[in-house]
């Protein structure tokens, strides 16, 4: 259990910092707010997606493994 919830949480602050970086410049571009909009970004996702990679990693690491036998 302790396993599952450190990847959980490392997995989802690497997504989080990644995307929300991705999507923040995306939408409203480099400019002198880019951080503050990019860790406001970060800050209002990351508890989501520590959630959701708790709760439905390990079935997508199941389908991952199914997908993975039948190559």
């Amino acid at each position: 259990m302790k396993l599952r919830i450190i990847f959980a949480l490392m997995m989802s602050m690497v997504l989080g910092v990644m995307m929300t970086g991705w999507v923040t410049w995306l939408n409203l571009g480099w400019d002198e707010q880019f951080f503050s909009n990019w860790m406001r970004a970060f800050v209002s996702a990351w508890p989501m997606a520590a959630t959701i990679s708790f709760f439905v990693g390990p079935e997508i690491q199941q389908a991952a493994a199914r997908v993975a036998a039948k190559l």
